[in-house]
């Protein structure tokens, strides 16, 4: 476990999660135009829930989403939470509201902290919080390794890659791009891992350190 999980979390964190997004040709017809239409990107696009390891590997991707799904409804019924023991730890940005669902597997979640309504955060609210940041990060990073190496996931797609051939065998009855994402995401881990064993620096230290008094 490197150790910029372990100061902060320990040995419990399972799997980082985060959603990201590939633009595609505006479609059609007009039910998957809406469904695929994303107000954060206002373009039409896929949705992708990604999950990597403490130690950077992806560990999780499945198929897509259309881009106005949310990301609790893809993490409740993308699969990923039937993986979970009791005990885990799963740690995502704000908008993975799920802690019901993780509470249904005895799994915990760990996102920043929301001011619901006060002016500040409390001091150990902004300790954990910035714990959170300085390990998520990794779950981008990666991200960008995908799209950097790939950049097929990083122009606009046809919209003929969202459609399955009839013709072709059961195995490869998935849409194009739903084999685009795993076979790029398989290839993803074979590049050299990017989180640091080490902490390289003694601030994060001090700060990994309060959030464990």
């Amino acid at each position: 476990m490197p150790e910029c999980f372990q100061f902060s979390f320990g040995n419990k964190t399972t799997v980082i999660i985060d959603c990201f997004e590939v633009f595609i040709m505006r479609p059609s017809n007009l039910m998957v135009r809406a469904q695929t239409y994303s107000n954060y990107k206002s373009h039409n696009t896929v949705k992708i829930l990604i999950g990597i390891t403490p130690q950077g590997s992806i560990s999780f991707v499945l198929h897509v989403w259309g881009g106005r799904t949310s990301d609790k409804f893809i993490t409740d019924h993308c699969g990923i939470l039937k993986n979970l023991l009791p005990g885990d730890l799963v740690m995502a940005d704000r908008d993975f509201t799920i802690q019901e669902s993780l509470t249904v597997h005895r799994a915990e979640l760990a996102i920043p902290a929301f001011t619901k309504g006060k002016d500040q955060l409390d001091p150990i609210d902004v300790e954990r919080t910035r714990g959170i940041a300085n390990v998520r990060i990794h779950v981008e990073r990666v991200i960008g390794l995908l799209r950097r190496k790939y950049t097929i996931v990083s122009g606009i797609l046809p919209i003929d890659f969202l459609q399955s051939d009839p013709n072709d065998s059961q195995v490869a009855k998935k849409p194009m791009i739903d084999r685009i994402i795993t076979v790029t995401a398989a290839l993803t881990n074979l590049s050299t891992g990017i989180v640091p064993f080490y902490l390289r620096s003694s601030n994060l230290r001090v700060v990994a350190q309060k959030l464990l008094i």
